[in-house]
């Protein structure tokens, strides 16, 4: 028998008013695999991720993790089970040391049920994972308040922040959005070996060649509604598409 999917989006919707920002979308995903979410500017990629976390809830479908419904359950939960993301705007507190700014991640409930209660030293496990998403500690970027870090760095602590509570399931919103093309390259492995350590992804982005490198699908949005998935070559072929992107030749 096939492993059941570890995650089950049906018929997944929310309106905002008049406004149907995400229409019936449906998914399933595996454990082990890496979904690109991808799709023209306002077309329910963000507010999809927002539904299966909790920050927004759902006017129809359901989204079940693991076999269990995990609908409109809140934020704090759903992180609990095991899902982590990041977001799109970074949002640090930018008065304190990056590392300390791994507290919350890694005193969390979930943290402390994986280690049988007992934290061990936190600052200590905060270096380890800065230095393994590439804050360099001989150089002491980890020990500069957040306010004075750049982008990519910042990008990087959000990255370290959801990796800090072993999710089983990692969402990345615009990782790579703001970043040079020498600071996605960098990441990029960084994306390939949580995969080797058997987690499983959702990425929304908007760079595509980066992301066609490391996904084993995608998942393509316009105007809510889920117009094509499958592989890089066999949704950059749908017509459908090429129109969300290129618009209409007529």
């Amino acid at each position: 028998m096939s492993e059941a999917p570890l995650l089950s989006v049906r018929d997944l919707s929310k309106a905002f008013g008049g406004v149907q920002a995400v229409n019936r979308v449906s998914f399933e995903l595996n454990k082990g695999d890496l979904l690109g979410i991808i799709g023209p500017n306002g077309s329910g990629k963000t507010t999809t991720v927002n539904l299966i976390t909790g920050f927004v809830k759902a006017t129809g479908g359901r989204v079940l993790f693991k076999g269990q419904d995990i609908t409109s359950w809140a934020p704090y939960k759903i992180v609990r089970l095991g899902i982590a993301r990041t977001f799109q705007m970074v949002k640090p507190f930018y008065q304190l040391p990056a590392f300390k700014n791994m507290i919350i991640p890694l005193y969390s409930p979930r943290v402390k049920a994986l280690a049988g209660g007992k934290y061990g030293d936190r600052n200590a496990v905060a270096l380890d994972l800065l230095e393994e998403v590439g804050f360099e500690r001989d150089a002491q970027v980890a020990y500069k308040v957040a306010s004075v870090l750049p982008q990519g760095y910042l990008k990087r602590l959000e990255l370290a922040k959801a990796i800090a509570l072993q999710p089983e399931l990692m969402i990345l919103d615009e990782l790579f959005s703001g970043l040079s093309l020498a600071e996605v390259a960098s990441i990029v492995p960084i994306i390939e070996k949580l995969l080797l350590e058997g987690k499983t992804i959702i990425m929304i982005e908007h760079r595509l060649k980066e992301l066609f490198r490391i996904a084993s699908r995608l998942m393509v949005l316009n105007y809510g509604r889920k117009i094509a998935e499958g592989s890089a070559k066999e949704v950059m072929e749908s017509d459908e598409v090429k129109k969300a992107y290129l618009g209409s030749e007529e």
